[in-house]
């Protein structure tokens, strides 16, 4: 763990529909809330613990492709000449030019898919003269009817702002939708102190393989995060655990995709499955209207009490504390829009279809059968 003095715990969010009409504050124990840390403070944390493990980095160098011996990858081509290696672990993120040059005779997917990653704006302005918000840490859905999530974090020294389209955006929009953020959040204020960067962020189930001769791919690269909201480090660190025992059971050091499928079948069992149900009700989400939003917030259909997203948010009904019936009795009763429980009966058989492909995934490497995994996998979601 990091020093005390470098992270503390998150505040419980509360999340708003559309109208910001209504507002549902999640409640999370304290001993199962996630920890949060300055980026800076993160990235010392860790390259200091790589480099007193003997890890060397090559700063200022871009990734620019896989080198293959076949169907092997064998290193990776940099601005700074060819590395090659026993192993390439690929954590180059959503885009990643190491994933996206391997071969199409490996099945590994190339392309998250239309609705697949999100994009983010971020920045921290000063604080803005105004009584202190109604709820500390907002997050908001569809806001200005716009496809996509945004929060507003009301910090002691700063207010943090977040802005997440499905659909790419410029500065202009980001600086306009902050504006309309100010309407009613006044401290937003207008001295921008740091950030206003952009990223892309996957947000969707996890990569249908993981693994190749030569290569394992991990955190965003793997499409790792959680698909519901984009978190994603925790998930990481999870996983990298579980690829460092499989590197280290590969006594003959074969790493090829025998050996490593192990790490893949381990991170569905801890992580995956449950993630591929989230990104099979996100869609449901992502197909819901501005008004069928508010309609959820204020029908009743999900309370304060049913919401909880702690550090074990790893599938849909860790974070709605009802089990699927209790869920579905709910939504009868409360919703009368015959063409939104329409849309609640799709999500469930998506969930259904997500969660039954990923119980038949294959324990052992078979490469014919776990290709034909990954394809009927991949139809569970479309």
């Amino acid at each position: 763990m990091p020093p005390v003095t470098k992270f503390e715990y998150k505040v419980d969010m509360t999340f708003f529909g559309p109208s910001f009409r209504v507002g549902l504050q999640q409640h999370v124990p304290l001993d199962n809330r996630e920890i949060k840390m300055e980026r800076a403070d993160i990235y010392d944390h860790l390259i200091g613990h790589a480099l007193a493990q003997g890890v060397k980095i090559e700063y200022g160098c871009r990734i620019e492709a896989p080198i293959l011996f076949g169907n092997r990858v064998v290193g990776v081509k940099t601005s700074a000449g060819d590395f090659y290696g026993d192993l390439v672990i690929d954590a180059c993120g959503v885009d990643s030019p190491l994933r996206l040059q391997l071969p199409d005779s490996l099945g590994i997917e190339k392309d998250p898919g239309e609705m697949g990653k999100i994009y983010i704006y971020r920045a921290f302005y000063n604080k803005g003269k105004g009584a202190p918000a109604e709820a500390k840490y907002k997050v908001m859905l569809f806001a200005d009817g716009k496809q996509g999530i945004s929060w507003v974090a009301d910090e002691e020294d700063y207010t943090d702002v977040l802005v997440g389209r499905f659909e790419p955006f410029d500065e202009a929009e980001a600086l306009r939708f902050t504006e309309v953020l100010r309407e009613t959040n006044p401290r937003i204020g207008r001295e921008r102190l740091r950030g206003g960067q952009f990223a892309q962020i996957p947000v969707r189930q996890p990569l249908s393989i993981l693994v190749a001769d030569g290569y394992a791919a991990i955190g965003d690269s793997a499409f790792m995060t959680v698909p519901l909201i984009g978190s994603g480090m925790a998930n990481c660190f999870k996983a990298a655990r579980i690829l460092a025992e499989t590197v280290i059971n590969d006594a003959e050091c074969a790493f090829n995709s025998s050996t490593l499928w192990p790490y893949q079948v381990g991170y569905y069992k801890l992580l995956g499955a449950g993630f591929a149900t989230l990104a099979a009700a996100k869609a449901t989400v992502a197909d819901l209207t501005p008004d069928e939003i508010d309609y959820i917030f204020e029908s009743g259909m999900v309370t304060e009490d049913d919401i909880t997203m702690g550090a074990d948010f790893t599938n849909l009904f860790a974070a709605v504390k009802l089990d699927p019936k209790e869920l579905i009795v709910k939504a009868k009763g409360a919703i009368s829009d015959p063409k939104l429980l329409k849309k609640f009966a799709v999500a469930a058989m998506r969930m259904g279809k997500a969660s039954a492909a990923c119980s038949v995934m294959p324990k052992k490497w078979n490469r014919d059968r776990v290709l034909a995994w990954s394809k009927m996998y991949q139809l569970a979601f479309k």
